[in-house]
């Protein structure tokens, strides 16, 4: 790597580091003047709030924001060396606007591939924490409301609850039903289920089980408890708020593939997710290229043009990336196309931009 590329590469990244931190530490006080409150009214102490949310909220605000920040960054930086005219001397000394997109290619990658692990691993670790500290010191206590719960637990077996209380892990109503092809071949009902922690086993109270035969009559059995293991846990009746942020990339695949099994509704919200963390690092280096490409044009209006040139393609991309995104959770399009939409649009648009900078 030539001086140049260490030139321009250290000063975008410490360009966008800066930007980060300055972000960052924004939301933070506008999230604790928003907060406070809360903190207060659920006596949540210095340490908790500065070590269990604050610490874990920076990583995710970091990521959050990074590929608006990128570029951001990138034009900043950028146009701050094209008026001082360092891009023309660059050019004219028979270096390539090609060849000059190396380091700020090098960086974005840097960026992408840390932000790829931060999203896949590290920060889902981080949000376990961050939002345990929110349902329980902002959001309240979760109470579960839901009525006439039908959960498929198995290829063939389906489960029914009137209602469940979380506090007790107890169901009520419980009805558990066996399918054979098309036809009902064994039906369990049973006043209420509770769940054992010590054993990890459901206990079913106060069953019948009704075995239909093939000659048309049925077998019935009685009993007073049994303990049985169900593909069905507390944790399936637990909070779901912010669920897909929790977990990490190997949890979430197996939570899709458990729920796809099931035949589950919302599956949406997480297959959205598990796509925008590889769809992220992409963006970052697509928006750098384009931010590079917005301000390495000398302009007659100055940087000030540039950057709030540069402010309003981030605005229009992150806009389009919410819709398509929104659309991808209530099933109007397919998750992997609304998260990748942004990235082939603005991606397409960079190249023909790339086509009218002046060489």
């Amino acid at each position: 790597m030539k001086i140049l590329d260490l030139y321009i590469l250290k000063k975008f990244l410490k360009t966008y580091i800066f930007a980060v931190l300055i972000i960052v530490t924004i939301i933070m006080v506008i999230d604790y003047t928003e907060k406070i409150d809360n903190f207060i009214s659920n006596h949540a102490t210095v340490r908790v709030v500065l070590v269990d949310y604050y610490l874990n909220f920076i990583p995710y605000w970091a990521n959050y924001i990074s590929p608006l920040m990128v570029f951001i960054a990138t034009v900043f930086f950028t146009a701050g060396l094209a008026a001082r005219t360092e891009i023309i001397a660059i050019l004219s000394t028979g270096v390539s606007f090609l060849r000059l997109m190396r380091p700020y290619l090098i960086g974005s990658s840097i960026i992408a591939i840390i932000t790829f692990f931060m999203v896949a691993w590290v920060i889902p670790i981080a949000n376990k924490t961050r939002i345990a500290f929110e349902r329980k010191y902002v959001i309240g206590g979760y109470y579960f409301n839901g009525r006439d719960v039908h959960i498929k637990i198995g290829p063939d077996l389906y489960a029914y609850m009137e209602s469940y209380d979380n506090v007790g892990n107890t169901g009520y109503r419980f009805t558990l039903e066996k399918m054979a092809g098309n036809k009902l071949d064994t039906k369990l009902i049973s006043d209420h289920i509770g769940w054992d922690s010590t054993r990890r086993k459901w206990t079913i109270y106060d069953y019948r089980i009704r075995k239909f035969l093939e000659n048309g009559k049925e077998k019935l059995s009685y009993g007073a408890k049994i303990d049985t293991t169900l593909n069905l846990t507390p944790k399936d009746f637990d909070s779901k708020y912010q669920l897909h942020e929790t977990l990490t990339l190997t949890e979430l695949n197996s939570f899709i593939a458990r729920l796809e099994t099931r035949g589950a509704d919302g599956i949406e919200v997480y297959l959205v997710e598990k796509y925008v963390r590889f769809a992220n690092p992409f963006s970052i280096i697509i928006l750098t290229m384009i931010g590079l490409i917005v301000s390495a044009r000398k302009s007659r209006g100055g940087v000030g043009f540039q950057i709030a040139l540069g402010f309003l393609l981030a605005f229009v991309y992150i806009m389009f990336f919410m819709m398509s995104k929104g659309m991808a959770e209530s099933g109007t399009m397919p998750p992997m196309l609304a998260v990748w939409l942004p990235n082939i649009i603005f991606g397409g648009i960079g190249v023909i931009m790339y086509y009218t900078v002046p060489r």
